[in-house]
């Protein structure tokens, strides 16, 4: 965010409701939150600049476009320089299959959720992985079953 922000009740039923349905016409939002549109409009223009949304996207489903296996994958390196971490992080950015990566704290260094089509497709992700940098462990773990995935953030 570029400034401090206080939101009141409507900021976050604005942001509830926008989490639901980004495509929610200006009309609509306003009238679930008891506003006219113009202050509406305002305040999501607002909440916009100050960095509280992003984006609008569209939610894809994975099992429809066929990304039926979820991977976490840990990584442990013995490099910790911020030259490795570059290299690393730009050879992870062009593997569209991550769709996840965070730097952790503990055992594991870094963490990917990684979807693909199945177990051969893993395999081929897995290699163009193990390219990007020097490695010294990769463990993957497979997802059995999504029991809870969301976007919305809480509020």
């Amino acid at each position: 965010m570029t400034e401090n922000i206080i939101l009141d009740a409507t900021d976050r039923r604005l942001l509830a409701l926008l989490q639901e349905d980004a495509t929610i016409s200006i009309a609509d939002l306003a009238e679930r939150v008891s506003l006219s549109p113009t202050p509406c409009w305002k305040r999501v223009k607002r909440l916009e600049r100050v960095g509280l949304i992003r984006s609008r996207v569209a939610l894809l489903d994975r099992g429809a476009l066929g990304l039926d296996v979820t991977v976490f994958v840990a990584v442990r390196t013995t490099q910790h320089s911020d030259e490795w971490l570059q290299t690393f992080a730009e050879g992870v950015a062009r593997i569209p299959e991550v769709v996840e990566f965070y730097r952790m704290s503990g055992e594991v260094d870094y963490l990917l959720k990684v979807v693909a089509r199945d177990i051969a497709d893993y395999d081929r992700i897995y290699r163009k992985l193990i390219k990007v940098a020097p490695l010294h462990d990769v463990s993957s773990s497979f997802a059995m079953q999504e029991i809870k995935s969301t976007t919305a953030l809480p509020l």
